[in-house]
Formats: structure tokens, C-alpha cells, sequence
């Protein structure tokens, strides 16, 4: 769906701009939500999503409060994983959903065209076959990690079969590469055509500004690379 505002679009160029894409919970036993937002920011995230599965609307309210503030400093990107109806509320950028979540098609309804939806696949024929009024998609789990419990890993095939979609215009909209990504496992995912991450593990330490700058240098990295070879192979 095209956005009715100049609200939407910006949200639309911002995301096609984007590299580095953080998600977090709302970190209640170590307090220090805002502070970790604020050092990924800073560090280059581009889009900080709130992902707390199991917990109340007032703790996904309260926790979103600080994400909404922090993306407006920073002029970040900010999503609601699962909940429309909690992105709606905080006046979130989006909602990202799996593929077990509500259709696209009613998260559209429920927050308007100008909202960002993203959507997982794990799978080509799902990333093939993802609704065309979804705003990007991820793909993975590439790696095994505890964060997709019980998701098995795609491995890289998936990556390649985005990569190669995108390269031939098949797939327009912005996809980023998930599941186990981090500075060592990354190079390897870049090799095989991403050029947007998803992150979760990777900038959870002490310092996750100096994380999240050493992944989106290499994020940035890719891209220049990759342009240079798609130039070149397809001759754009």
C-alpha cells in the first residue's frame, strides 16, 4: 500500500536506508532499557524493535514509551513485534509480524498505510510468496539461535535466494538476513548478497554502541561492495 503522508514516505526512505536493525526486550531485571536504546543508536542501528512475547499490555506500553523516545532522538526507525494494536498506541513507526501472526492485511487495517509491516520467512517459497503490501521482510534463522527456539536454521541458501531476487528486480522492497548474526558469523552472510542485518545477541554486551558501530561498518561495507559487483554482473 502506497502511504497517504509525508509521514509515511519518510518512514519508507528511512527504512530503505536502513543497515543495521536491533531487537530487544524490554530488559526490566538489569534496567537499563533506555541507555542500551541510546548505545545502539548512536553505535548506527537504524530500526529498534520491542519483542517481549509473553508479557502485558501495561509492561509492552511502558517499555515502548522509551523505545518511541529514543528512536525520535536518534531518528531511528521503531517496531512493535506481534502487536498492532500496542504499535498503535505508542504511535510506533510499525508492527513486525511471523508467519503464525496476524496477516498482513489486518495489521494494515488496524494501523493504516502509512504504517511499516515487516514480515518473517523462513523459507523461499515464503519470502516468494510474502504479501506484496508488506513494507520489508527477514530472512533466516540463518544460524541456530535461542532467540528462535526451535526454528531451525535456513543456513544460507535463503540468503542467496533473497540476494538473488533483489538483484534481478524480482524483490524491491528492503529484506534483511536474521537469526545468529554477529561479527563472526556476518562476514559469511554478506558473502552470500546481504546487506541489512538483523541483530539480537550481538550488541547485548558491555559496550553495545562499539557492537552495533563494528556491525554496521561491516554492513556498509557490503553494500559498496556489493553495488560495485551488481554493476558489474548485471550491468546496473
Amino acid at each position: 500500500m502506497t502511504p497517504s503522508s509525508d509521514r509515511g514516505r519518510r518512514r519508507l526512505r528511512r527504512l530503505g536506508d536502513a543497515l543495521l536493525y536491533v531487537v530487544t526486550g524490554a530488559r526490566e531485571e538489569r534496567g537499563d532499557l533506555r541507555s542500551f536504546l541510546d548505545a545502539v543508536l548512536r553505535g548506527g542501528a537504524d530500526v529498534i524493535q520491542l519483542r517481549e512475547k509473553d508479557a502485558e499490555a501495561s509492561v509492552l506500553l511502558r517499555a515502548g514509551a522509551a523505545f518511541q523516545r529514543a528512536a525520535e532522538e536518534h531518528g531511528g526507525l521503531f517496531v512493535v513485534n506481534d502487536r498492532p494494536d500496542i504499535a498503535l498506541a505508542l504511535g510506533a513507526d510499525g508492527v513486525h509480524l511471523g508467519q503464525d501472526d496476524l496477516p498482513v492485511s489486518v495489521a494494515r487495517q488496524i494501523l493504516g498505510p502509512d504504517a511499516l509491516i515487516g514480515v518473517s520467512t523462513h523459507t523461499p517459497a515464503q519470502f516468494e510468496a510474502a504479501d506484496r503490501d508488506a513494507s520489508y521482510l527477514c530472512a533466516g534463522p540463518v544460524f541456530a539461535t535461542p532467540t528462535k527456539a526451535g526454528r531451525p536454521a535456513t543456513g544460507l541458501d535463503l540468503v542467496r535466494f533473497a540476494a538473488d531476487r533483489a538483484n534481478r528486480h524480482l524483490e524491491r522492497r528492503a529484506w534483511f538476513a536474521i537469526g545468529g548474526l554477529d561479527t563472526t558469523t556476518l562476514p559469511g552472510v554478506v558473502a552470500a548478497g546481504a546487506q541489512r542485518a538483523v541483530v539480537v545477541r550481538a550488541v547485548d554486551t558491555d559496550d553495545p554502541e562499539a557492537a552495533a558501530r563494528a556491525l554496521r561498518e561491516r554492513l556498509m561495507r557490503a553494500v559498496h561492495a556489493l553495488d560495485d559487483e551488481r554493476e558489474n554482473v548485471y550491468g546496473r
